[in-house]
């Protein structure tokens, strides 16, 4: 049953597009609560590579998700949903206004739409399939996935093993496309009325800047000594979710020697603007959003009217 309440706003975009400093100014605007929608920032001392917002920032405005897990931890759709609604109601609860914002598009299309039932996973396969990665390297793994599946391998990166893996053990297990599976019925959907919102750019060229500038903000404020540290723990390798997360595997393979300072930073732009093509791929294929210009001088204004006339 819908839930009779507001339209619940969701704030999505590719990466570097604005929408986290948006819905921190809309939030000091309105009594908002955040509720974010990123793989990476739910990990604790992941802090300058997420872009996580500054410490103050999330003293002044109360964050949901973030800086719940050890860099040690998967966390799952499935995980998520569960906690984004458990934020949502609470939010509700206090009389506040809640906003989703982030970048993850698997979790806004769980959230939105539930989960399909897939099989557990399968120790053995999960090996065997390890050990080919190991000797054949994971891009045979993402060819041999595109010949069985190519819409997952269509969204999938050639060096994301975790997701390559799971794609090839559902089709092994099942016999089906894990694409194929994902688009049967499941789960509960979202049981509140809804507001999508996307801010991103009308020229790439822009958003590429931006990418850029970015990063090399990143690693003016410390990111090399974030991931020295996060080396340091001694508990993670390059295998983790974690340390899948865009910029951070670039980083921990300049430290390993692999390239030099200069081929890393080039690198991590490059992964990030791939990132950031993927995210506008599923943003396209959402329906009922309602696209909002990065370059728009008056955007802020536009939102928090629309976010205003919603709640009141």
């Amino acid at each position: 049953m819908m839930s009779s309440t507001p339209p619940i706003i969701w704030l999505m975009g590719p990466t570097a597009a604005g929408k986290t400093d948006l819905a921190i100014r809309i939030a000091r605007r309105l009594p908002v609560e955040i509720v974010s929608v990123d793989s990476a920032l739910v990990y604790r001392g992941m802090d300058i590579g997420t872009a996580k917002p500054e410490p103050h920032v999330l003293a002044e405005i109360r964050h949901h998700l973030v800086d719940i897990l050890e860099p040690t931890e998967s966390y799952s759709a499935a995980q998520f949903r569960a906690d984004a609604l458990e934020a949502i109601a609470s939010i509700l609860a206090r009389g506040r206004i809640p906003l989703l914002t982030g970048g993850t598009m698997l979790y806004f299309r769980a959230l939105e739409h539930g989960l399909s039932e897939l099989p557990p996973a399968d120790p053995e396969i999960r090996a065997r399939l390890e050990r080919e990665a190991h000797e054949h390297g994971w891009p045979a793994l993402h060819a041999r996935l595109a010949q069985v599946d190519p819409e997952a391998a269509g969204r999938i990166h050639a060096n994301d093993p975790q997701r390559i893996q799971r794609a090839l053990e559902v089709f092994e297990i099942t016999g089906q496309p894990l694409s194929s599976l994902q688009k049967r019925a499941g789960g509960e959907p979202f049981p509140y009325p809804l507001a999508k919102w996307v801010v991103a750019p009308k020229d790439r060229s822009w958003l590429h800047a931006r990418i850029a500038e970015r990063f090399r903000q990143m690693l003016a404020k410390g990111f090399v000594d974030e991931v020295v540290a996060l080396r340091a723990r001694g508990d993670l390798d390059l295998s983790m979710p974690s340390m899948r997360a865009v910029g951070y595997r670039q980083v921990w393979e300049y430290l390993d020697g692999r390239y030099d300072y200069g081929a890393m930073v080039e690198r991590g732009i490059a992964a990030t603007r791939q990132f950031a093509k993927r995210q506008l791929t599923w943003l396209r294929a959402e329906r009922d959003a309602e696209w909002f210009a990065s370059e728009e001088p008056q955007q802020l204004e536009r939102l928090v009217a629309r976010a205003t006339a919603l709640w009141t």
